[in-house]
């Protein structure tokens, strides 16, 4: 590997195209205090490698570290390439760092190369060297198999989308801000979303667009905001059980009231407070959306000549959530699910990590051995020796 891995991986960028795309996510993760901060989040790895270009001299903590060690492997990766597979990688960067793009699925298709190399594997980037359906094929003592890397935002499995919520409450901050100066005091306005909330509307949902005007028509006195198809609106006095009224203490404490899947925020404007919750009717269910992201993908994505693992990356979901969706069994049961079914066929193993594995954050933040996998009994490569470390389940 380069001994100055970032400087090889902006080489292979291209430092036009690399700085032009960190000035725009600096722009972007300055707008709104909500979005800002999701910007930053889903940009995590861009802007941690700009702050360390920008910042030679400065050792990288222990996160920062995976994410240079990543850099490093994707530009020996290039070097190792064929033209045909260099020129379809330098593609699908420059889709990364353009539009809604972001680096993580590459850079999880990096690790997940990787892994299987550590564990003995050979591992050639079928992908982008050949133009395979699936990312990666790897062999061991003559048994093949082929892996697809794959993003799956648990935003699919919401009702209520966190992109649309933040938006919302970046857009009525000023609303409340004015209206709070002329009331001051505490409130609580919860929200009821039946048919939940996107941030384009699309189809019967509510948009933060429309949420704003209501929200502004309630606080000017009319009752008639108070329902409507798209949402339930009730506005009442917010009762403090602690002592600690800073927004981080009022989050914990709403989020103990509320539940995890409350959508909370906080408005503070000199001693007034104006705290926002909302649910959707239904509970989320990222499990349903990975089972259907799973059947899609067996379908299109393993030719079936080769035992398929399927190695998807949870995006756009916390610490707390990640954690919850292993200990109820939630990932389990859906990923059990679905290779029950005859959709799985050709899949050996399903295995699913996110940020926290990624950065290397440890237990329990993150999944015991850097993932969880879940091998599937009816798949003949169960039973290899060969294979085991692709597809055994985790312990």
């Amino acid at each position: 590997m380069s001994e100055k891995p970032l400087e090889s991986f902006v080489g292979v960028v291209g430092k036009e195209t690399w700085w032009s795309r960190i000035e725009a996510l600096e722009a972007a993760a300055a707008e709104g205090r909500r979005c800002g901060w999701a910007a930053r989040q889903r940009h995590a790895i861009e802007l941690t490698i700009a702050r360390l270009l920008r910042a030679p001299a400065r050792a990288p903590n222990a996160a920062e570290s995976e994410i240079v060690h990543l850099a490093g492997l994707l530009a020996a990766s290039f070097r190792g390439l064929a033209a045909k597979g260099k020129a379809a990688l330098h593609a699908s960067l420059h889709a990364a760092l353009s539009g809604d793009g972001a680096l993580t699925p590459i850079f999880h298709q990096m690790r997940v190369a990787e892994r299987h190399r550590r564990r003995g594997f050979s591992v050639s980037f079928a992908g982008l060297e050949t133009g395979a359906a699936f990312d990666l094929a790897i062999s061991r003592n003559g048994a093949r198999a082929e892996i697809v890397c794959d993003v799956l935002s648990a935003e699919d499995g919401r009702e209520v989308s966190r992109q649309a919520w933040r938006q919302l409450a970046d857009r009525v901050d000023p609303d409340l801000h004015a209206w709070l100066a002329a009331h001051p005091g505490r409130y609580l306005l919860k929200m009821t979303l039946p048919q939940g909330l996107r941030a384009d509307g699309g189809g019967e949902n509510a948009s933060p667009a429309h949420l704003q005007a209501r929200i502004r028509t309630l606080l000017a006195g009319d009752a008639r905001a108070q329902q409507d198809e798209t949402a339930v609106l009730r506005l009442d006095p917010l009762v403090l059980a602690g002592t600690d009224t800073s927004q981080h203490g009022l989050l914990a404490q709403l989020r103990g009231d509320f539940g995890p899947e409350a959508h909370l925020s906080v408005t503070v404007a000199g001693q007034g407070v104006f705290v926002m919750a909302a649910r959707a009717a239904r509970e989320d269910d990222v499990g349903t959306a990975l089972r259907r992201r799973l059947a899609a993908l067996s379908g299109a994505r393993l030719s079936g000549a080769a035992p398929g693992v399927l190695a998807m990356f949870l995006e756009d979901t916390d610490l707390a959530e990640w954690r919850g969706l292993r200990e109820t069994l939630r990932l389990e049961g859906a990923a059990r699910g679905f290779l029950a079914g005859a959709e799985a066929r050709p899949v050996a193993a399903v295995s699913c990590a996110t940020r926290a594995e990624l950065i290397g954050l440890p237990v329990p933040q993150s999944a015991a051995g850097g993932e969880v996998r879940f091998a599937n009994p009816a798949h003949p490569a169960a039973r290899s020796p060969e294979l085991a470390a692709a597809i055994r389940s985790a312990e």
